[in-house]
Order: C-alpha cells, then sequence, then structure tokens
C-alpha cells in the first residue's frame, strides 16, 4: 500500500515578523516524489561538471543518427556468476564526446547503460563495470545526443542476463 509523504511548511522567522505560514500541508505521491527525485538526479549525474541542464530546444526536432550500437559482452541470454558485471559495446558510424551541449550533431552523443530500466551509468567509455544482482536482468545500452536526450530513432541495444 502507497502511504503519501507530507511536507508542511516552516514558520518564516525574522522575514515576517510574527506571520505563520499556512498549515496545510502539501501532499505528495511517493510515485511522484520518486520520478522528481529521479529528474534531478539524472540532471545532476551527467557529468556536466558545474554546467546547467541541457534541456532540448524547444520545437526542434530531434537529431536522426545512422550510428549502431551492439553488445559485445555479455552476450545474449549469458549466465553469470559474478555480480559484478563487465559491459563492453561496440559504437559504429558515431563518437562519444565528453561536452553536454545543446549544439547537436547525428554522429556525436554519449552512453547510457540501464539495468531493468534504471540509468545505472552515463559515460563517455564502450568498456564499464556495474554492480548486479543475481537473479535474471534486462540490460539496454543507448547512444544518446550529445543533450542526454534520445536520437529519433533511438540508437539502443538490449539484451538479457541472468547472475546466479
Amino acid at each position: 500500500m502507497l502511504q503519501d509523504a507530507t511536507f508542511s511548511a516552516p514558520n518564516l522567522v525574522g522575514i515576517t515578523e510574527g506571520f505563520e505560514c499556512p498549515s496545510r500541508p502539501l501532499t505528495m505521491s511517493r510515485a511522484a516524489l520518486a520520478a522528481m527525485m529521479s529528474i534531478l538526479v539524472l540532471a545532476a549525474g551527467c557529468g556536466m561538471r558545474g554546467r546547467q541542464a541541457a534541456a532540448p530546444a524547444v520545437n526542434q526536432p530531434r537529431p536522426h543518427s545512422t550510428a549502431t550500437l551492439q553488445i559485445l559482452e555479455p552476450l545474449p541470454g549469458s549466465v553469470i556468476t559474478n555480480t559484478k558485471l563487465r559491459v563492453r559495446l561496440a559504437l559504429n558510424g558515431g563518437r562519444i564526446i565528453q561536452e553536454t551541449t545543446t549544439r547537436l550533431a547525428p554522429d556525436e552523443g554519449h552512453i547510457h547503460l540501464l539495468v531493468d530500466g534504471q540509468i545505472v551509468s552515463m559515460t563517455y567509455g564502450l568498456d564499464q563495470e556495474v554492480d548486479v544482482a543475481k537473479g535474471a536482468h534486462l540490460l539496454q545500452a543507448e547512444y544518446v545526443a550529445n543533450d542526454h536526450f534520445p536520437f529519433n530513432p533511438r540508437v539502443i541495444v538490449v539484451s538479457t542476463i541472468v547472475v546466479q
């Protein structure tokens, strides 16, 4: 059963000289709170090194990339006995850049790695290790534009693995 998280506005002391904020609490469902936190984490964790988060330009079509992405390791359907998963990718027709910008190019971008639909890495490389729990998992890798938003159509590969 989901419960709501309740937030109450604090009293404003010294600014309003005794005026108190309304006591009506602001409620937000756990799902809404989780979605908001995910957006903040994504914006903060994109490797932007102090720059403001890039946003897609309004009414600007997404770039079309001819790049292809392939998961070299682990092979689809692999059964792995280690919870430290090595992921090796191959990217053809595109190059990985470190700069996050709204100046989009169809052959420049970053790699987003997801396990079970959750981003575990936004990286500038094709070889990395991530921690995974035991069980069956959906592994996705996506080559995204240099503003961290997807190309149109998306450049994404999907594989399943089992960790024992």
